[in-house]
């Protein structure tokens, strides 16, 4: 896109990020590679990474020290930097876009399964990717909500999301109960089943959220955030949009899956997974909603709603699931025959 064509905003941070770049390369930062967890089938992949600016610690640190969500947002995109892809013998060419981002499909000699794709640019540390394939037999996968979902958040609410967001200690964080162990039994109960994270989120919190789901042992899978600040065309990027592309794209890709939509009654995931399972009736398997608290209710800006157990039917008999935990949810799948494959 030219630059007379981008959002003033935009362009705005492009001309900031200039300067701080100029700058901070004098001062000594360096360019490093952030992966981020990709996932494709056989043949192909969806690579995703970011190249930044980061300070270089002079110290080194002998003890663990108390992790701010802050620290995550202390770096500055490169963009416009050519990267190399190197994925089953062979090697792709990308470039960043302007906050830094390589988000590209790439053809290689894969297999069903983890794998990982090297990325390289200059003057930074290679890196490896991790791959989730899907095999092509799978028809069963699980996209997951995160905030207030598997992670207790109140995200909605501005101030404590920028409290969970900037200031809160990672290790301070809580998991949903039950929430960890549904999936746990989902995926072994459907060999190869995915499970794609799917969040309204930053990138830049993306290593965050991975140990996170590592310490509270939910089953490793790609995260699909996205990127904060202006956007070529608005002031800010759209959660719910981010959600309804992203779902429509999985669709696409994995035509033969039918994915259990799990989300939570405090933001939009139950209109955005209504839509979707309209437009793609035939890739929704159920819809697993978890009800927050009364409490949690409020917290996320909400009103308050009675905790209570039980399915529904929507459209074209799709089954939804309301639960306020994992347990619930779990009893609800086995009730509905969907907590191991048919046959």
């Amino acid at each position: 896109m030219r630059p007379e064509t981008l959002h003033r905003a935009a362009r705005l941070e492009d001309a900031v990020h200039q300067v701080m770049e100029r700058r901070l390369r004098q001062r000594g930062w360096r360019v490093m590679i952030v992966p981020y967890t990709g996932y494709g089938g056989p043949g192909w992949a969806r690579v995703l990474a970011r190249v930044v600016l980061v300070r270089v610690e002079r110290r080194q640190r002998h003890r663990a020290v108390k992790v701010r969500g802050w620290r995550s947002f202390m770096t500055l995109p490169v963009k416009d930097t050519p990267v190399v892809i190197d994925v089953g013998g062979t090697s792709h060419e990308a470039i960043t876009d302007r906050e830094g981002f390589v988000d590209c499909r790439v053809e290689g000699d894969l297999s069903p399964g983890w794998c990982t794709v090297g990325i390289r640019t200059d003057h930074a540390q290679p890196v490896e990717a991790p791959i989730r394939v899907v095999d092509p037999s799978v028809r069963f996968g699980l996209i997951s909500d995160i905030d207030d979902t598997v992670m207790v958040t109140a995200l909605p609410r501005p101030l404590l999301a920028a409290w969970n967001t900037f200031v809160l200690d990672e290790h301070a964080r809580m998991a949903v109960p039950g929430m960890a162990v549904l999936y746990e039994r989902l995926t072994n109960a459907y060999t190869g089943a995915p499970v794609f994270y799917l969040s309204t989120g930053a990138w830049n919190v993306a290593p965050t959220l991975t140990r996170f789901l590592g310490r509270h042992l939910y089953p490793a899978g790609p995260l699909l955030l996205t990127a904060w600040g202006p956007k070529s065309d608005r002031w800010f990027r759209s959660g719910r949009a981010h959600k309804r592309a992203t779902l429509a794209r999985l669709a696409r890709e994995f035509p033969e899956v039918k994915w259990l939509l799990v989300g939570d009654d405090g933001q939009h995931d139950e209109e955005i997974y209504a839509e979707f399972a309209a437009d793609h009736p035939d890739n929704v398997a159920a819809v697993a909603i978890r009800r927050l608290s009364p409490t949690q209710s409020v917290l996320a800006g909400g009103l308050p709603a009675p905790v209570v157990e039980g399915q529904e039917s929507g459209p074209a008999g799709l089954r939804w699931m309301y639960a306020p935990d994992g347990a619930g949810l779990w009893r609800q799948l086995r009730e509905s025959g969907l907590s191991h494959p048919k046959g």
